[in-house]
């Protein structure tokens, strides 16, 4: 892979795999889309309550930004969905073990989906090159999926939205800046050693 293809504007990290004829890219954005869903689902399992929160603490927001930004908008929200539909078909991968639609915590979700396509745009447009635009497109993931979550959160439960807010995203942030700490070291590390392969 020539230098100029992993420079190009508008190419994200699943975009270096090869694929030769248009089939083949097609099987490729398929299984894209399923490994995503699957580490979301997986990820989602790695959950520690909140005392007080109906919210745990997941992994699962981490890899939802993760794919988003590694596949594109397009892949990133197919791979969400699938996710989401899967989980509400009732497979038990969401957060602690849980599965159908609703619950207080779906909304976040919903969030995903429409964080998926923002973290995606902007890495098609270099938004996980560097480690303060990595920062920058984790940020505004992050701020998409409490914008969708919290009020969700607030309705299901009947709360306020300072209460939802209170036990829905106030207790994550410090774990919300250490999961973009380290998306900043790992997807501008991916580009570089992806070049250096190049």
């Amino acid at each position: 892979m020539s230098t100029a293809a992993l420079t190009r504007p508008g190419a994200v990290l699943a975009d270096l795999l090869p694929a030769a004829t248009a089939s083949r890219a097609r099987v490729r954005d398929a299984a894209l889309v399923a490994g995503g869903a699957v580490l979301t689902g997986v990820a989602a399992q790695i959950a520690l309550p909140i005392p007080g929160s109906p919210v745990p603490v997941t992994g699962q927001t981490f890899a939802a930004l993760l794919v988003g930004t590694a596949l594109g908008a397009r892949r990133g929200l197919a791979s969400l969905a699938l996710y989401a539909a899967v989980g509400m078909a009732g497979v038990p991968w969401f957060a602690e073990g849980k599965s159908g639609p609703g619950g207080a915590t779906f909304g976040y979700v919903l969030g995903m989906l429409l964080a998926s396509v923002v973290v995606g745009a902007l890495a098609r447009r270099g938004g996980d090159r560097g480690a303060l635009r990595t920062a920058g497109t984790m940020a505004a993931g992050t701020a998409v999926i409490y914008a969708v979550g919290v009020p969700y959160l607030a309705l299901s439960a009947g709360i306020s939205l300072g209460q939802a807010l209170a036990v829905g995203m106030v207790p994550f942030l410090i774990g919300d800046a250490l999961k973009a700490a380290l998306a900043m070291g790992a997807l501008p590390t991916a580009w570089k050693l992806a070049g250096r392969r190049g």
